[in-house]
């Protein structure tokens, strides 16, 4: 039976800002992303998201990103690498600590919104982070875009690299993701998404935002938390991998 990790984007509310259903979506996913304060989440969220996810067997992975919490981290930020460098080790090292005080651990690493896309092919942007991971005192893989800058710098360093695609998002023929800000960036529970995820998982293929088909080797399946109906394309996605006879699995 083949397996696949299933990864969303939880731990996202910030003091009286709620972000998303974490409760209903610890009990579908295998690997959560967790916000590391710098675009989301707050040490109380952390702490209460690490706990969950420890309660459930889900396995945690550490959602760095810009310091931009006024953006919600989609904003491209034009920071130093070695600022950079310094802000994901910070970030790695909080949330180290945070689950360490309820007995779980840091396992991987998913940068968040304009970080993930800008390292997708900025390569000295890629090289702060694959740097920054690399010299954290675990062996912590990244998650990321398949044939992107960061998963060559992590190859340089010696830092696994995991691929995953998007149930919740349009791609272009390049297998890049299409901008949010164009219509049909994001798709919604009714958009097939079962079938779609199925498509990933057992032939490794996407339809594109203009009908082609391209390949898409992926470990991990990704659906946002911060989309409306989230929790409703969890499900449609794991019953559809169900009926497939796929498993859902952490990679990490």
């Amino acid at each position: 039976m083949r397996a696949i990790d299933l990864n969303c984007d939880l731990g996202e509310s910030f003091g009286a800002w709620t972000m998303g259903d974490d409760e209903a979506m610890l009990d579908i996913v295998s690997s959560a992303n967790v916000a590391c304060g710098f675009h989301g989440g707050d040490p109380a969220t952390m702490i209460a998201t690490c706990r969950a996810a420890r309660d459930r067997g889900v396995t945690i992975g550490a959602h760095v990103s810009y310091r931009d919490l006024a953006g919600f981290g989609r904003r491209f930020i034009d920071v130093a690498p070695s600022e950079l460098h310094a802000d994901v080790l910070y970030q790695l090292s909080a949330l180290a600590g945070v689950a360490a005080s309820v007995g779980a651990d840091v396992r991987y690493v998913k940068p968040h919104g304009a970080l993930y896309n800008r390292i997708a092919t900025d390569e000295q942007q890629a090289t702060a982070v694959a740097d920054a991971v690399a010299s954290f005192p675990a062996d912590l893989p990244v998650l990321g875009l398949p044939h992107s800058a960061i998963e060559r710098a992590c190859a340089e360093r010696g830092v696994r690299f995991v691929r995953e695609a998007f149930i919740d998002r349009a791609y272009l023929a390049d297998g890049s993701l299409v901008p949010r800000d164009r219509a049909g960036a994001v798709l919604a529970a009714g958009d097939e998404i079962g079938r779609r995820a199925v498509g990933m998982a057992s032939d490794g293929v996407v339809q594109t935002i203009d009908g082609e088909t391209i390949e898409l080797d992926a470990a991990s399946l990704c659906v946002h938390g911060d989309s409306e109906d989230a929790v409703a394309m969890a499900i449609a996605v794991r019953e559809a991998l169900s009926e497939e006879g796929i498993r859902i699995e952490a990679f990490a």
